[in-house]
């Protein structure tokens, strides 16, 4: 019996570990998965694991007998399972409510969701002790008994970390990763009842087995989301991914959807976001023409809105993308017509892949930002230094900053971290978004040059529209030159805090917006 007492607690200790990965799934897909989502997440999953502790510890000096513990299991398993379906009606609410941004009802919606895993998180604390308590006969050996349980229960949480991260949510979804654990631990109670009691004492909790698989059969329906125009959504190992049609033009919505991380409609390259305004970065250099770009690469492709404008503004240019989520270049290459000849996609971290790439850039965008979700390892000098490292000699690396009303400190920041490596450095904020784009040339260069490189494309004939419009509106949104703040380094990087400060003062306020 000990042996499956300890078989026992491994399985508990990888459905709780996936418990804590569902819930943080099941949660971002509306509310995102910010430091500050993820650390409620993580310490209230704590605090009921900790409950657990104390009372299944003094449950199990009161009542030592394995059949209490398999039917604590048997109802943790259980109420796990059941939780994304009673979830499923609030989360709805609350997606709305997010796209209204109506923080009442998205506070009482996160709660709530969050009070469902009470119950299962609970009975699972309570089963190491039960596990020490029931496999103890000898005290001179409840060290190494003890020892051994803590470690089975920790290989079993280490793998719980990855099967559902990995594998189950991309693959099956989070209801069905959900229901899949669920049942395999109750499972593993009913053999320990029948074990430990008979098969008369299992007889009850089939009901719990055959209303788990009814849940799995035809308890799904309506999907996770139901918003206005929305044409697809899926589930991979980053994000939740949502696509929405209005009016004939496509959009990208990743996670809770406070942000279009992608256009595309097949009439117009103008969308009058951040994508196009990437394309302006050259012609910083005096004497510049569109047919001198000839390679350029995108960290943070997304769907591809930039990739299709520069193929369509730079005649003989060759575009290397880079993006670290599969799932998302495929719903580009179905809905966004990210089909480009000319475009290579590269499937990896943006530092990483532009750090192994053999090639040199005139133009290196940077659209991996979007406040609260910025890869710290992007932003640092040491990122950058690469980036100037991947750049011809007249390159230039352009990235798009997402900003709140009155606070410009990840701009400053930013601006001051490439200022310790780029010698020209430019700022224009984009009308009626949160959304700036900060220029960093290789060499010295003027402002001067971006209106005569201007004019000059306004006199041909051949010239695109596209491009005169976004270097106008670069030209007349440019702004002073930012302030000296704080490098940001792979050692120190206050991302996190700023951002987060940034977005709880904006809500605070009261504003509302949109930030690509």
């Amino acid at each position: 019996m000990r042996k499956y007492i300890y078989f026992t607690v491994f399985a508990s200790g990888m459905t709780s570990m996936a418990a804590e990965f569902g819930a943080s799934r099941l949660i971002g897909n509306i509310f995102g998965t910010s430091n500050p989502v993820w650390a409620v997440i993580i310490g209230l999953i704590l605090v009921y694991l900790t409950v657990g502790y104390f009372i299944g510890g003094r449950w199990a000096d009161r009542t030592p007998r394995p059949k209490t513990m398999y039917a604590l299991l048997a109802w943790g398993a259980f109420t796990l399972g059941i939780v994304p379906y009673i979830a499923s009606p609030v989360l709805r609410l609350a997606a709305n409510a997010f796209d209204n941004l109506q923080i009442g009802i998205l506070a009482g919606a996160f709660a709530g969701v969050l009070v469902l895993f009470i119950i299962p998180v609970t009975l699972f604390g309570m089963i190491s002790p039960f596990a020490i308590r029931l496999s103890i006969n000898d005290s001179g050996k409840a060290g190494n008994v003890s020892g051994t349980i803590y470690g089975i229960s920790t290989i079993g949480s280490f793998i719980g970390t990855f099967l559902p991260t990995l594998l189950l949510i991309p693959t099956i979804g989070t209801t069905l990763t959900f229901l899949v654990f669920s049942i395999a631990l109750l499972i593993v109670a009913l053999a320990g009842l029948a074990l430990s009691a008979g098969w008369r004492a299992v007889t009850p909790y089939f009901l719990m087995v055959i209303a788990l698989v009814l849940l799995a059969f035809f308890g799904r329906g309506g999907g996770i989301k139901r918003t206005d125009g929305q044409i697809f959504e899926t589930e991979s190992a980053y994000n939740y991914i949502q696509v929405l049609e209005i009016n004939g033009t496509r959009y990208l919505r990743l996670n809770e959807g406070q942000g279009v991380h992608s256009e595309y409609n097949p009439l117009t390259l103008e969308y009058g976001g951040p994508w196009q305004q990437f394309l302006v970065g050259p012609f910083f250099y005096a004497d510049r023409r569109p047919e001198d770009i000839r390679r350029i690469a995108i960290v943070g492709l997304a769907a591809g809105t930039t990739a299709r404008q520069a193929a369509a503004v730079f005649p003989n240019v060759v575009i290397d993308g880079f993006e670290i989520d599969p799932k998302i270049v495929e719903v580009g290459r179905k809905y966004f017509d990210m089909n480009l000849p000319n475009l290579n996609v590269i499937i990896q971290d943006g530092r990483w892949g532009l750090g192994s790439s053999p090639e040199k850039y005139d133009l290196i965008c940077v659209d991996a930002y979007r406040p609260p979700y910025i890869p710290p390892h992007l932003t640092t000098q040491e990122f950058f230094r690469i980036a100037a490292d991947h750049l011809k000699p007249d390159g230039v690396v352009a990235i798009n900053v997402g900003r709140a009303p009155g606070d410009r400190r990840l701009i400053d920041g930013l601006a001051t971290t490439l200022g310790t490596i780029f010698p020209s450095i430019y700022v224009m904020d984009i009308p009626d978004t949160f959304n700036s784009l900060i220029y960093a040339t290789l060499q010295p260069t003027e402002k001067i040059n971006l209106d005569r490189n201007l004019s000059a494309l306004a006199a041909r004939q051949d010239s695109n529209v596209l491009l005169v419009d976004s270097m106008t509106l670069t030209r007349d949104n440019l702004q002073p030159a930012p302030q000296h703040t704080v490098v940001f380094t792979d050692d120190k990087s206050p991302i996190e805090w700023i951002t987060n400060t940034m977005i709880l003062n904006f809500i605070l306020q009261g504003e509302i917006g949109t930030m690509q």
